[in-house]
């Protein structure tokens, strides 16, 4: 009778509002809504027609009278308009029927995010239909839905691999110690394999065909390495041509050369987890070897990416089971952890919450 009563007047969520993919968490059901991180507007009304899924087919493909769109971008908020109607739209796929208030929410954000792009997610977020926001540090919240003990006097290490970004954090005593944000994942992967198939094979192709690439044949490390066969694919696309008549063409493409265009954004999480290692302190330092890094996010999923870390820092890597998900089930152990809406000024959470 408690849980049923509590229903009419809390309807808590939590948003992973991700480049490539929101996810929502609902207080007490789990996590309600995976979804593209897309909108497809009509181009004349500026209605909305589609989101998530439905939309996501329409990438490349839409007339001219449809216009299908990312509304985020490394991780923070290109398009307002567009990002407010796709919020509620997703708001309602999931409210409680039962629930007679408007949802508190938490989201989770780039650990580089400004005041500004905060204030921008809060608003956003507000006019799809929150009466209370709060905000969280993606490093913290991905490496307490990892399961990290975050919480412990020693330090661990997450490296959260999304879509518009690499969020890399060393945690310790409930909060963040180090944190460091590479603007290349999932979205760069993609990007790298797009230019490689027009400068080295002269062919166009689209967004969710380079996605399939990386899907299918992409990896860190040769794939012998992993007791397994290289792979060829057959890509279809456009064949650039000098006379500007550019015709449908197919072309065979191999893991090795697919592997050699990821070798960019690879280099840069790299660097990215070097240079956050190099500003840990001596004695949180000394914890990392033993406790290694947790690797999370849907660009964490390449295959072979757990080996490369592996090898070219010396310490043990852990992939999470349920990459894509860590995020979210993170921001939700914190609703139910922390008193997050009990502190009014604290928008931005990623520090010893009470």
């Amino acid at each position: 009778m408690t849980n049923f009563l509590t229903s009419f007047f809390h309807n808590d969520i939590g948003i992973d509002l991700g480049t490539m993919n929101t996810l929502i968490f609902a207080r007490g059901r789990g996590i309600v809504l995976n979804e593209p991180t897309v909108v497809a507007v009509n181009s004349t009304t500026n209605d909305v027609l589609a989101v998530g899924h439905e939309a996501k087919k329409m990438l490349g493909v839409n007339p001219g009278n449809i216009r299908a769109v990312r509304p985020m971008r490394k991780g923070v908020i290109k398009d307002p308009h567009v990002t407010d109607k796709m919020l509620r739209r997703f708001m309602e796929m999931i409210a409680n029927p039962f629930c007679l208030m408007q949802p508190r929410v938490v989201v989770a954000v780039p650990s580089r995010i400004t005041v500004v792009e905060s204030q921008a997610v809060i608003e956003s977020v507000k006019r799809a239909g929150a009466r209370d926001v709060r905000l969280v540090e993606e490093p913290f919240a991905a490496a307490v839905g990892a399961g990290l003990p975050v919480a412990n006097p020693t330090a661990n290490m997450i490296v959260d691999i999304g879509g518009g970004t690499a969020e890399i954090a060393v945690v310790s005593l409930g909060g963040i110690v180090h944190c460091n944000s590479v603007e290349y994942a999932g979205d760069a992967f993609d990007d790298a394999i797009t230019r490689h198939m027009k400068e080295n094979h002269n062919l166009s192709i689209g967004e969710l065909t380079a996605e399939r690439i990386k899907i299918e044949i992409g990896s860190a490390v040769p794939f012998a390495e992993l007791k397994q066969e290289e792979k060829t694919m057959e890509v279809s696309g456009l064949k650039l041509r000098a006379q500007g008549d550019h015709l449908p063409s197919t072309v065979t493409v191999t893991s090795e050369e697919i592997r050699q265009a990821l070798q960019d954004p690879l280099n840069e999480i790299v660097a990215g987890i070097g240079k956050t290692l190099s500003a840990c302190k001596p004695e949180l330092a000394g914890d990392l070897p033993s406790n290694g890094m947790t690797i999370t996010g849907g660009g964490s999923r390449l295959p072979g990416i757990d080996v490369m870390l592996r090898k070219h820092f010396h310490m043990a890597v852990h992939k999470d089971e349920h990459p894509m998900e860590a995020v979210t089930r993170g921001v939700g152990t914190i609703m139910d952890k922390y008193n997050i809406f009990g502190h009014p000024q604290a928008d931005l959470v990623g520090v010893n919450v009470d």
